[in-house]
């Protein structure tokens, strides 16, 4: 009989799942592991979730939902140690799991499961300490980011893809979010093709959901009726591209001056990575472009808050430089809200183009500008992007990534027995 997976040991080192995305190095990731990890267990397959302690006195364990925990490793100076910075504490995150494991039976774990980079250099190493297989999943790739920066962005450190390289050779099974990841990983990972599987990220249809429509959200967050309302959502640093939605902003109001009372787009996220300066770069931005008032800055929103924030919106902008999947879009558009978004990576299939949104070939603030005027002055175009919005996120629930993820674990541990699998 085959064998199949009790326990999890899942790797996320630099952020941890306890964070609020959108700010710091919290984002999709973070729901990304949390929402899988909760929908693995209630198939009864326990998931300790392994993260730096950021901060003094946090518990060993946390639990964060019926057969989840979070696990706390000791490693480094507390909140002084960047995300470029951790792959230097990896003898110090590998000693603070020894010891974590010495206080578990043997054979604990059936397999480990890392998410980022990082993370899988400490799963190499978890893997051939205790023979057991490495999962990983890479989330954003080195050199998939570096071809397409963002100007003034830095590019990814060559350290960072010579890790990623060892990570792909050492792992029994990739995990990437759609056939384009897949790709990637084989044509500039040298990736074994029968390794990889995709497995689409999902979106939790429970809380991001129509409920009421635009109308209702606007009364909760006391906007008007009648107000032009464009959104971003994501961390605030160039590679996530808001400075193209301020900028086409500015070129919609050259064009059409009457805007300026109507037409506001919101910025929600805190800085991140090397786009800690970000924000207060933008706010300048805006100034200069004279567009300020337009524009507004909120921090980072719970999930109930910020389903109400999508479903206000006439469209959600998603102007990134790459993304490995994109669940922004996937959450506006489960909330019944049409995306626009740069025809890059995961974005193609997180959005289905002239169905449920848009996709913008490259980053032109000219061209989004026309994007974004062209469906505002459309309201019926708009409604028939909202269905098709609704319906399109109804295939992406986290149940079947949970599904497709455990798929992934049952036919490792069974290569023994010459098992087959194609997760699409």
């Amino acid at each position: 009989m085959a064998k199949r997976a009790n326990r999890i040991a899942s790797l996320m080192l630099h952020t941890s799942p306890l964070e609020q995305a959108g700010t710091g190095d919290a984002g999709g990731m973070n729901v990304y592991v949390v929402e899988s990890a909760k929908r693995i267990a209630e198939s009864g397959v326990q998931v300790d979730i392994f993260t730096r302690a950021n901060r003094p006195n946090l518990p060993e364990k946390v639990e964060i939902a019926a057969g989840v925990n979070v696990v706390h490793l000791e490693a480094g100076p507390y909140g002084a140690v960047t995300k470029d910075e951790l792959p230097s504490q990896i003898c110090a995150l590998m000693s603070s799991y020894l010891r974590h494991e010495l206080q578990q039976v043997p054979n604990y774990y059936d397999l480990v499961h890392s998410h980022y980079w990082i993370s899988g250099q400490l799963g190499w190493l978890v893997s051939e300490r205790y023979g057991i297989p490495l999962i990983h999943t890479m989330h954003t790739m080195a050199k998939v980011k570096n071809q397409s920066l963002a100007e003034g962005e830095n590019p990814e450190p060559q350290s960072r893809a010579i890790g990623e390289e060892q990570v792909v050779k050492a792992a029994s099974a990739l995990i990437a979010n759609t056939a384009s990841e897949a790709a990637s990983l084989v044509s500039l990972y040298d990736a074994c093709p029968d390794n990889v599987f995709v497995v689409s990220p999902g979106v939790d249809l429970r809380t991001y959901k129509v409920n009421g429509g635009k109308s209702v959200a606007r009364e909760r967050l006391k906007m008007a009726q009648d107000q032009l309302l464009l959104l971003f959502v994501g961390r605030i640093q160039p590679h996530k591209g808001p400075e193209v939605l301020i900028r086409a902003v500015a070129e919609m109001l050259q064009h059409t001056p009457t805007l300026r009372s109507k037409l506001r787009a919101v910025i929600i996220g805190g800085p991140s990575g090397n786009g800690s300066t970000e924000p207060e770069r933008l706010e300048g931005l805006a100034r200069f472009l004279g567009v300020s008032e337009m524009i507004q800055f909120v921090p980072p929103v719970a999930h109930e808050e910020l389903s109400d924030w999508y479903r206000a919106a006439d469209l959600v902008c998603v102007p990134s430089y790459s993304e490995s999947f994109g669940l922004v879009a996937l959450e506006a558009q489960a909330c019944g809200t049409p995306v626009v978004a740069t025809a890059v990576g995961g974005l193609r299939a997180a959005v289905a183009d002239g169905i449920s949104g848009v996709l913008v070939d490259g980053h032109n603030p000219k061209a989004w500008s026309a994007t974004l005027m062209r469906l505002l002055m459309e309201p019926q175009r708009r409604v028939l992007l909202s269905m098709g919005a609704v319906k399109h996120a109804s295939h992406f629930g986290w149940d079947a990534t949970a599904r497709g993820i455990l798929d992934v674990y049952d036919f490792v541990l069974s290569k023994g027995s010459n098992a087959k699998l194609s997760v699409i």
